[in-house]
């Protein structure tokens, strides 16, 4: 998907340690937010520094021909904003928009507020479980308030409730900080429906053996959520040995993951799924349209 050079960056730069004002974190994911809706690539990286770094799952992409050219009718955002990392991750659903997507952003920026990293994972018909009409449905549903500060948790508890999560699959033994309810949503399917014991996170079942590396953090005490960007390994079953880009965003309250929101881009169909969910014919690498 992407080279090890790449690879090794964007590590470097999400590992490097800085602080931001959090309004001016919140301000700057409004631009990219509004930029999107219009179109207007100009507008983000006019606040950013001149070596930005811009990707699309995975891909460098010249910010002025990617997804950000292209106007969309947002349904949905969202955004949690990092001080102590001066970092944000923004969700995106765009349902009714005529190409419908789910776009997960990572920025980072410099301790000056400068864009220096945008990584963007754009899903699409094909993708993993994409239903951009469903992932708006499930999430009217979610109650994502702000914490109230007496109840917040430290940095340390929600990052270590996502990691536990994907520790989780490479160890049977690790113990997940589920709560009652949970849920989780990827791409529009939502395990919800199963509604079992009140914990439908672990009813879709969870592998346990596979190692997830490569994971960038953005934390945010104030929304009790952290989200994990990563290279997700074999979920695309047709490139086996390659690691799909992957976000997956924790809502965590008093230390117990309440929400689970996954946005995953594929090679092939559906990932290549051929069990009992999608089993759409093979196909090579969509390249998208920014018209």
């Amino acid at each position: 998907m992407h080279t090890c050079a790449l690879v090794a960056g964007l590590s470097l730069i999400a590992t490097a340690s800085a602080h931001c004002n959090r309004e001016l974190l919140v301000g700057a994911t409004e631009t990219y937010v509004a930029a999107q809706a219009s179109g207007n690539s100009t507008a983000v990286s006019s606040i950013s520094v001149g070596d930005l770094t811009y990707t699309e799952n995975e891909q460098p992409v010249d910010i002025h021909k990617g997804v950000l050219t292209t106007p969309i009718k947002i349904d949905h955002n969202r955004s949690v904003h990092d001080a102590e990392n001066c970092a944000s991750f923004t969700e995106i659903i765009a349902a009714s928009n005529p190409h419908p997507y789910v776009i997960g952003t990572r920025i980072l920026y410099t301790e000056s507020h400068q864009i220096k990293l945008i990584e963007s994972i754009v899903t699409d018909e094909g993708d993993w479980l994409f239903n951009a009409t469903g992932y708006l449905y499930w999430n009217s549903l979610e109650n994502w308030d702000p914490i109230p500060e007496e109840l917040r948790d430290s940095r340390e508890t929600i990052k270590a409730a996502g990691d536990a999560y994907f520790n989780r699959f490479m160890n049977a033994s690790v113990e997940v900080p589920f709560g009652v309810p949970c849920s989780r949503l990827e791409g529009g399917a939502s395990t919800a429906p199963l509604n079992l014991t009140g914990d439908t996170c672990t009813a879709a079942g969870m592998p346990s053996t596979l190692v997830v590396t490569n994971r960038r953090y953005v934390v945010d005490e104030v929304m009790g959520v952290v989200d994990i960007y990563l290279g997700f390994p074999g979920l695309d079953r047709t490139v086996p040995d390659q690691h799909m880009p992957d976000s997956h965003m924790f809502r965590v309250e008093s230390g117990e993951i309440r929400y689970i929101h996954t946005v995953s881009s594929c090679v092939a169909p559906g990932c290549g799924l051929n069990g009992t969910l999608f089993p759409p014919p093979t196909r090579t690498r969509r390249v998208r349209p920014h018209l």
